[in-house]
């Protein structure tokens, strides 16, 4: 089965039924079958780069490794951590050096341009953590010395190699495809559709993988941080590792804000507020940490940790319209007595109207503007 365990939609009506179960048990919308606009335009060309020239780069963070959780990284390799881990087997990694040495072409990698001018491996980790470890001179905490390569390299580690063949492994040349957007303003939607569309490390990141990615920043940090909470774990269950659970935690600040209205589809308008609030100089993360732990704490405390479940999975149409109803009630003082909240959430979730909008087309402006009104008229005073 693939990834993601699909409900296939009507022929007649493409966008009817999107609705998924995933591995982790998070039901909603598929949004990498959502069609987003694209707001610029990106421009690609080809460029050589040295191998000692790559490496220098990496070690100076000129060329990124997109970082997801940084303490999964090395830093005092230049490497901050990977949605996945290295992988290659120490064959794999001797024979990819041992090809440059050879002077034998090798695949070449794939690199998107920052605004800020770092560039942000899409394709190619593998083979550039190979080579930093090679010239660090340890590999998973052992000395890196070829083995599985021709005699006159075996036992060799970068310091040890002679001269000529040194030189001939720092002047090989690796090609680079690299992308850059052609809007200088900052938009990063033509990027975030080339990390979507081309990369090709087996498995596909998803929307909020991407999103970790490419608008890092203190918004990005904030929600890592929040998505610890004992609350929210205790509603949400364990921990992604695709990161659902912090893309709810995105979710919810991009539904309550104030100066944000939602339009279709779901991951442009995600994108947009994670690009729009990066830094948190529209909101601020003391706001948004208030907002987010007085509101679980809320739900959790007095409707249980099966609230986010209308069935076996947890359900973001209804994390969502829960969680923006819940924090409008607080805000106002307008939430009913926990005897009444509980009451009205039972009534909320038997409401014919509303489970139509959290089981289908649930990013459909219309379904998105049902639930949450349904959500308040059960909840709130």
């Amino acid at each position: 089965m693939s990834e993601e365990q699909e409900v296939a939609p009507e022929e007649d009506s493409p966008d009817e039924v999107v609705v998924a179960v995933d591995r982790e048990g998070y039901e909603d919308i598929n949004e990498t079958e959502e069609v987003a606009p694209l707001h610029s335009s990106v421009t690609s060309y080809g460029a050589d780069f040295p191998v000692d020239s790559l490496v220098n780069r990496l070690n100076n963070n000129d060329i990124v490794v997109p970082s997801f959780y940084p303490e999964l990284g090395d830093p005092d390799a230049g490497i901050v951590g990977f949605q996945r881990d290295y992988v290659w087997s120490k064959s794999q990694a001797d024979r990819f050096v041992e090809s440059l040495l050879l002077g034998f072409p090798v695949p070449g990698i794939f690199l998107v341009q920052g605004t800020d001018g770092v560039y942000l491996v899409l394709d190619g980790q593998q083979r550039l953590k190979t080579l930093q470890a090679f010239y660090r001179g340890s590999l998973r905490d052992r000395t890196f010395r070829l083995q599985s390569v021709q005699e006159q390299f075996k036992g060799k580690t970068y310091d040890t190699l002679d001269i000529d063949s040194r030189r001939q492994l720092d002047n090989s040349i690796i090609h680079a495809t690299i992308v850059k957007p052609d809007d200088p303003s900052g938009d990063q939607s033509g990027i975030y559709h080339v990390f979507e569309r081309l990369n090709t490390g087996g498995t596909l990141l998803q929307p909020q993988e991407i999103r970790v990615a490419l608008y890092h920043g203190d918004l990005i940090t904030l929600i890592r941080e929040l998505n610890e909470n004992e609350d929210w774990r205790t509603l949400v269950g364990a921990v992604s590792r695709r990161l659902k659970d912090q893309e709810l935690i995105l979710r919810f600040f991009a539904m309550r804000s104030p100066e944000r209205t939602y339009e279709a589809p779901m991951k442009e308008f995600l994108n947009q507020y994670a690009e729009w609030n990066r830094q948190l100089n529209h909101e601020t993360g003391e706001v948004l940490k208030d907002h987010f732990t007085s509101t679980v704490a809320k739900i959790n405390g007095v409707l249980g940790a099966s609230a986010f479940r209308p069935a076996r999975a947890v359900n973001a149409a209804v994390v969502d319209s829960l969680m923006t109803a819940i924090d409008a009630g607080n805000s106002e003082n307008r939430l009913k007595d926990d005897d009444a909240l509980r009451s009205g959430f039972e009534r909320l979730m038997a409401d014919d109207e509303y489970r139509s909008a959290i089981e289908k087309a649930t990013a459909r402006e219309e379904n998105v503007a049902i639930r949450k009104e349904r959500a308040v008229s059960y909840l709130l005073d």
